[in-house]
């Protein structure tokens, strides 16, 4: 076998591969026979057909199955006396022109890229900082005391007042005519919560149980009914039950209530605060890795294969079928949705990939068993039995690769934060939360 390699665009490579055809038959016949003695035909006895009939019927497909193998065989010789890294499948084809006794075949396919990193040293790249405040643990106490909250229902000449839970029957109509979701009956809210546009609970605010009354409602131009979006619509309310909340003190029966480890209110704020600074770590180490990651990646040249982008947009396209599936959207499988739409995010992702592959490879970046042992530990420890989890990780490859991708990860923004300059920035909890 003989072998010609050219350059042709970029990372785009050919392989010119030669067989002899005295190769191929030799190993189509030493597969035709091994099939004929496995092989059952109607007429005869197992071991006793015919090679003539056994050619005839599975001859083609042998000599398929052959050809692929030689042929790839041969391809993967030639890549790695080459040491070619070689991007995606090659696409091979059979040529016409070749000399007496021999196949010709091409092969179309491309290598990685050369992967160039810029100097970071000039770089100034941000730090995020956050703490857990007082203030957002009063908060999430209040969310714990709101999501225990108690109606009780008010005397019937009451009216209602702000975090009420209110029954209401209400349509709209919009010129004269109603539309999809503005009717309901009985339907339940809390006063002041925002699971109701603002005017509509303005409008119900001060009436009274037994009450009716028609009120105009302008709908936002963003709202998520596109069909009244930026509409003016006039809605008919009628009040049929009032309840007022009432909210569980802070308490050591409350805190108990909550299976805290300590039930006590001081042991509530000290569990809270343990749960959001782990919350917090995850969040900073998230947004710093995104943040070094981008700098990494801007100071790098190279070139995408095409092959490996192809392959990512193909894997977001089934990742678009199947959220549609999930949502219950009929023939999602056939729904058209252009690969484009994902190209610039697949070009990014691949690019990312290689960066970083490139990086840990030339500065031994790999994650050490200690550090996914650490990584796993950490994990755990908001679990009730860490062990059960950590033994959960171990026994599952795949699950083990992640957690070894996320270490790799964090190696590299520690590596890139040592050579470029820090600028510290405090950012909020509520900020850092996407609560404000």
């Amino acid at each position: 076998m003989t072998a010609l390699i050219e350059t042709l665009e970029k990372l785009e490579r050919k392989v010119t591969l030669t067989l002899p055809v005295g190769v191929i038959q030799r190993e189509v016949d030493a597969r035709l026979k091994k099939l004929a003695r496995q092989v059952k035909i109607d007429g005869f006895r197992p071991g006793k057909v015919p090679m003539n009939i056994v050619a005839q019927r599975y001859g083609y497909s042998v000599q398929y199955e052959v050809m692929n193998d030689k042929v790839g065989e041969a391809f993967n010789k030639v890549a790695q006396e080459a040491n070619l890294r070689i991007a995606g499948a090659p696409k091979i084809t059979e040529k016409e022109e070749a000399s007496e006794g021999m196949l010709a075949f091409d092969a179309l396919f491309e290598v990685y890229p050369e992967i160039k990193l810029g100097d970071l040293s000039g770089e100034e790249v941000e730090k995020f900082h956050a703490e857990v405040t007082a203030e957002a643990i009063d908060k999430t106490i209040d969310i714990l005391r709101k999501q225990r909250t108690t109606y009780g229902q008010r005397a019937l000449d009451a009216s209602v007042q702000m975090s009420d839970r209110v029954t209401v029957d209400f349509e709209g109509k919009v010129d004269g005519e109603p539309f999809d979701g503005g009717k309901a009956t009985d339907f339940q809210f809390a006063v002041g919560e925002g699971q109701m546009l603002k005017e509509f609970e303005d409008a119900v605010l001060g009436m009274k149980s037994g009450e009716s009354k028609t009120f105009p409602l302008s709908f936002p131009a963003d709202y998520h009914g596109k069909d009244v979006a930026g509409k003016m619509a006039d809605f008919l309310v009628s009040v049929k039950k009032i309840e007022a909340s009432n909210l569980p003190e802070l308490n050591e029966a409350f805190v108990k209530s909550l299976g805290v480890s300590e039930p006590t209110v001081e042991g509530l704020r000290a569990d809270i605060e343990k749960n959001l600074a782990r919350e917090v770590k995850a969040r900073l180490l998230g947004k710093n890795k995104q943040v070094v990651l981008q700098a990494l990646v801007a100071k790098a040249q190279l070139d995408l294969p095409k092959a490996i982008v192809q392959t990512e947009l193909e894997r977001m396209v089934e990742r678009a079928r199947e959220d549609l599936k999930s949502r219950g959207i009929k023939d999602a499988d056939k729904a058209p949705i252009p690969e484009d739409l994902f190209r610039p995010q697949a070009e990014a992702r691949v690019r990312m990939g290689l960066v970083v592959s490139e990086v840990v490879h030339v500065n031994e970046l790999y994650a050490k068993p200690e550090q996914i042992k650490e990584h796993i530990d950490h994990l755990a420890s908001s679990y009730e039995r860490p062990e059960d989890v950590s033994r959960w990780y171990y026994s599952d490859k795949d699950r083990l690769a992640e957690v070894e991708a996320l270490v790799v990860e964090e190696n590299v923004t520690q590596f890139v934060l040592s050579q470029v300059k820090v600028k510290e920035k405090i950012v909020s909890f509520e900020e850092l939360m996407g609560q404000s």
